[in-house]
């Protein structure tokens, strides 16, 4: 231990300690695994002068760390499942040796990086370490690797990986739903316990080395999907980015998951969430959508979700190839003497290549009957064609996985029987590990390639291979050939993996479709060369420029746009296990409390009080809107202090606020939104001034009928001053679509008439031009002003949107010669032009009583709420 210690010194940033998080893990649904917490192994150690205060941020609001670290150079921690490191075991000395990966993309990213950054790996070995083994092993790992190991136990990496990832997540993003035992496992409650339980031991292990000020994060693919809500836990303001690596699922099939919200936050606990394709990020938001209920948009060609405040960004780029690695390998003796072997081999004959890993998506099987499909449809190609198809060792064990080598077989040994003659063989199976040099071999000879997978994250097999058929100098110069010799590639891609919309010079299939399937690689061997040629310098120019480099740089810019504002903001966690979510606020917002609102109230005589209706006295939820007697006390106390003026400003309908507060006789009423207006029960609604002429109407209404008979579950409310569109029960996506397009339409047909067009919360309504809560709040004040009593007090409380023109109204009475008290309050942690906020109605009540109580002249029924307020003040 002293030594690691010693070793953490000579560092320059300093690394943070882990500490456990039980109590997330107890709420996600069950008892968890007895696996001992991780150690705290690791201690911060601070390099740069100044206090030491609370190394371990316990103490910080936000759980952020206030040690300066500006000594630091620029780090990245990359988290993954796996370390792209290759490990192997000296059977006489029983020593470790390790070594890179140099296949793997965690590796290859680096390159995107600035040659100062310092890249830190975390994951798991591909070896099971011995207990005894593990410190010396981590010890030299962190000294030679810059690794951080994550020592599993066996029995957790089993249910871990083997059982959540690839039993359940795996099958389930691919689009297999266990319908029945016999295909797919359905869902296991241990196996999440262990999903959960592994997700936070790598977290223990960021947290050992991390610098939260300056480090990024990076975690990567499904099996690490809830880590991202304990880093946020330990530290609200980390910067953290995640790319999936597979598909992600339509809403339908993913909505299917017992535990889809608990992953979903998880997602949504990053700054930035990458995808390979946009119909990936679609499903995606299309799932935040539905299931929990957050809007998004794209602003300035980024798409943003809000999320409590803070804006989680989209990314779509699909990863590259490392363009220098794969022409390392051509470029080796062994290479072009395997190409020189297969050309032989193959000579006279034209080579379709498959390149595939042994499982039911890649849609091997599919493909061989294409091939049987394009021999019988063609007999001039019987002996002229061939399908080399090479078989990657299954990355997950089952019965799927031998069902899919069986019938893969079969099919081959059936083609085989009806089409073999003489030295030829129409399918060649190579199910062995086959070496890079002779892969990128057969990439180099096959004319046409096909990948024929039913469902695919991504598949980089395509690019390889248009890398290989463009060679490099020294290989031309093995062969024999010129170097401007024109190059020529044919690429039959399913339309379902990742890499196909990347790719337009390609021929995409329907995998499913056997026919469509053999006349896509007829048409590929048939085309002419001219053509050939110009499908592969399209795909060269893509594949060149957009390689694994470009794919990192890009990301980790977008991360550092996505966190730039985090320090701009003040943040609270809150919600329980993994739950658990980062409400960002400006640092000026900040909760109303009563006894800093009383002491001003007692200081003021002329005050004016607005009032929204839904959501800050009556509840959103609540089924009755009446309001209640406690309620209608509360605002009877208020009205009677002559030095008050009070106002309910909601969107309802003036008969029924006239007929709710019929015992409130002071107090005064703005009804749709302020189109009319009445300042107490004796005297008369009042209509605006602002726009009398309603002929609009008659252009409107045709219209929102049109679009609620197209979209089920929509509905108009008429007002008097308003026609509203409402969307809340309608499909999300689709009633979404139809609200952008009703403002589009509605907008084009009342380009000329007084009214106005507004999109709110699952709304789009139409009021006349210049009617906002924002004029209610200007007309009593000005009127307050006009009458020679400027306001020297104003509370302001609402819950939404329309809500903030009355902010933004009282906000600007500080212009006043004499400044009043102001208090612009919004019900709920979002963000808004208020500078405070209320947790709900309930707390909005609790402060309009302890108004009330130090009111004069003080009602009777709350003269015991008086003493019992005024002990805590």
């Amino acid at each position: 231990m002293a030594e690691l210690i010693e070793r953490i010194v000579e560092r320059s940033c300093p690394f943070m300690a882990s500490r456990s998080y039980a109590n997330l893990l107890d709420l996600a649904n069950g008892d968890l695994l007895d696996i001992p917490h991780t150690p705290r192994a690791l201690p911060r150690v601070m390099t740069v002068p100044g206090i030491i205060s609370d190394l371990d941020g316990y103490g910080c609001n936000d759980g952020d760390s206030d040690v300066s670290s500006s000594g630091c150079r620029e780090r990245k921690i990359i988290v993954a499942n796996m370390l792209p490191l290759q490990a192997k075991r000296d059977i006489e000395t029983a020593k470790w040796f390790f070594s890179w990966d140099e296949d793997s993309i965690l590796l290859q990213l680096k390159d995107g990086f600035s040659s100062d950054t310092e890249v830190i790996y975390v994951g798991s070995l591909k070896v099971e370490i011995d207990l005894c083994e593990q410190d010396a092993v981590a010890q030299r790992l962190l000294d030679e690797f810059n690794c951080v190991p994550t020592f599993l136990p066996h029995d957790l990496q089993k249910k871990f990986y083997l059982g959540f990832c690839k039993q359940q997540l795996w099958p389930l993003f691919h689009y297999m739903l266990p319908i029945c035992p016999d295909h797919g496992d359905r869902f296991d409650r241990i196996l999440w316990q262990a999903y959960v339980s592994a997700n936070k031991i790598f977290a223990d292990k960021v947290m050992e080395v991390i610098n939260p000020d300056d480090d990024f994060v990076w975690v990567h693919d499904y099996h690490l999907m809830v880590l991202p809500t304990f880093l946020r836990k330990r530290y609200n303001r980390v910067k953290l980015g995640f790319f999936l690596h597979s598909p992600f699922p339509s809403s339908e099939i993913y909505r299917t998951l017992p535990v889809r919200d608990e992953i979903l936050r998880g997602l949504l606990n990053s700054d930035l969430i990458g995808f390979h394709t946009f119909d990936y990020a679609r499903h995606f938001l299309s799932c935040c959508s539905r299931m929990l209920g957050l809007d998004y948009e794209s602003k300035r060609g980024h798409i943003g979700l809000d999320y409590f405040g803070r804006t989680i960004f989209i990314k779509i780029l699909p990863v590259g190839i490392h363009m220098g690695r794969l022409e390392s390998v051509l470029n080796l003796s062994s290479t072009s003497a395997k190409l020189k072997e297969v050309q032989e081999e193959f000579k006279g004959k034209k080579v379709i290549l498959g390149v595939d890993d042994m499982d039911i998506f890649k849609g091997i099987s599919l493909k061989l009957l294409a091939v049987e499909h394009l021999l019988q449809q063609n007999s001039d190609l019987q002996g002229k064609v061939v399908l080399v198809q090479i078989v990657n060792p299954a990355r997950g064990l089952g019965k799927d996985v031998q069902e899919a080598k069986n019938e893969t077989y079969l099919i081959a040994r059936r083609i085989n029987e009806t089409y073999s003659k003489n030295n030829y063989q129409p399918v060649i199976l190579i199910d062995r590990p086959v070496p890079r040099f002779e892969k990128s071999a057969y990439y180099a000879v096959a004319e046409c390639c096909i990948v024929n997978a039913v469902r695919d994250g991504m598949n980089l097999v395509p690019y390889k291979y248009i890398v290989c058929r463009q060679g490099t100098a020294r290989l031309d110069e093995s062969l024999g050939r010129k170097n401007d010799s024109p190059r020529t590639s044919m690429l039959v891609v399913s339309e379902f993996i990742g890499c196909s919309p990347s790719l337009s010079g390609a021929i995409r299939v329907n995998p499913w479709d056997i026919d469509a399937v053999a006349d896509a690689m007829y048409a590929a061997l048939t085309m002419s060369d001219s053509e050939k040629q110009l499908r592969h310098e399209k795909h060269y120019r893509y594949v060149s420029s957009h390689d694994v480099a470009y794919w990192a740089h890009s990301f980790m810019q977008d991360l550092e746009r996505a966190c730039k504002d985090h320090y701009t903001k003040r943040c609270w966690g809150f919600g329980l296990g993994l739950g658990f979510r980062v409400v960002s606020l400006s640092h000026g917002f900040r909760k109303l409390t009563i006894d800093h609102v009383v002491s001003a109230y007692k200081r003021t005589t002329r005050r004016a009080i607005f009032l929204d209706y839904d959501g800050t006295v009556v509840s959103q939820s609540s089924i009755s809107k009446v309001p209640s007697p406690e309620v209608l006390s509360v605002l009877n106390a208020l009205c009677n202090d002559p030095k008050n003026i009070v106002f309910i400003v909601s969107g309802r309908g003036r008969d029924s606020l006239s007929d709710w507060f019929c015992s409130c006789q002071k107090l005064g009423l703005a009804a749709e939104h302020g189109y009319f207006l009445r300042w107490n029960k004796d005297s008369e609604w009042e209509s605006s001034h602002l726009s009398a002429d309603m002929d609009w109407k008659k252009i409107v209404e045709p219209v929102m009928q049109l679009y609620t008979e197209a979209t089920d579950g929509s509905n108009i409310e008429i007002k008097e001053s308003a026609l509203v569109w409402h969307h809340q029960d309608a499909d999300p996506d689709f009633g979404s679509c139809q609200a952008k397009e009703l403002l589009n339409h509605l907008e084009s047909v009342l380009a000329n008439e007084p009214a106005v067009v507004t999109r709110g919360q699952h709304i789009v309504e139409v009021k006349p031009q210049g009617i906002s809560k924002g004029w209610v709040a200007e007309e009593v004040l000005q009127t307050m002003i006009n009458g020679g009593n400027p306001p020297d007090f104003v509370l302001c409380i609402g819950d939404d949107r329309s809500d903030e023109d009355m902010f933004e109204t009282i906000l600007r009475t500080v212009s006043l010669p004499s400044a009043p008290e102001i208090f612009a309050c919004t019900v709920g942690r979002k963000p808004s032009k208020a500078k405070y906020f209320l947790d709900d109605t309930s707390d909005v009540v609790k402060l309009l009583q302890g108004l009330a109580a130090s009111s004069n002249p003080k009602p009777r029924h709350l003269a015991h709420f008086q003493v019992s307020f005024e002990s805590t003040i």
